[in-house]
């Protein structure tokens, strides 16, 4: 009997002009989804996600080879995800208050991490921390264009006139790996209650690289 990947390869067919994407982002909201309700990874399947988005497997695999193939389209989802909320966040604030925005970036990101604690870990267990080695030494993988809007607000304030203590880059990596590492305490213990005490963290954290 031919297994899933061959019946996926014989029923494969071209999707309607303009609605292979949606496709895809549909499976991946699913898959998302069912990660959180299962509570990990080991027990999404291809099948399992074919029935939430309400097509064949053989659509899913159009779009990803496997299951390994659709993890990691689901934590690109999920970086580009944060990445929005983080811009938004910024757009938010209005552009003279240099301060404001760094401010809201961090919160934003904070936001994200307490409100999808499966994808958040999903996302740092599948690649390198932002906390691991040296403090200040820049986060590796995805985090990278994350971390480069951090840096360009704090570039915005050193161009407004606001004094660091250290180089914006380096300022932005001490803040952005201490606020990981905030986040990473609360999630290692949430029943502690501890999430409304991360942003104000994050505040005097931000305020320590000004001079």
């Amino acid at each position: 009997m031919p297994d899933e990947v061959e019946v996926a390869a014989t029923q494969r067919v071209r999707n309607p002009w303009g609605q292979g994407e949606r496709l895809r982002t549909e499976i991946l909201d699913a898959a998302g989804r069912l990660f959180s309700e299962l509570g990990g990874e080991e027990a999404l399947t291809i099948r399992g996600v074919a029935r939430a988005v309400g097509i064949a497997p053989a659509s899913i695999y159009q779009h990803f080879a496997d299951k390994a193939a659709l993890v990691r389209g689901v934590i690109e989802h999920d970086y580009e995800r944060l990445s929005a909320v983080m811009r938004e966040a910024d757009e938010s604030v209005a552009d003279d208050d240099v301060v404001g925005r760094v401010r809201a970036q961090m919160h934003a990101y904070c936001r994200f991490a307490v409100e999808n604690p499966g994808h958040y870990r999903l996302m740092l267990g599948n690649r390198r921390p932002a906390g691991q080695g040296e403090a200040g030494q820049r986060p590796q993988g995805p985090l990278v264009p994350i971390l480069g809007a951090v840096v360009a607000a704090f570039e915005r304030c050193e161009q407004a006139g606001k004094r660091l203590r250290m180089p914006s880059e380096r300022a932005a990596v001490m803040v952005f790996v201490g606020t990981h590492g905030r986040v990473a305490l609360y999630h290692s213990n949430p029943e502690d209650g501890g999430a409304d005490r991360i942003l104000p963290f994050v505040d005097e954290l931000i305020s320590l690289v000004f001079d």
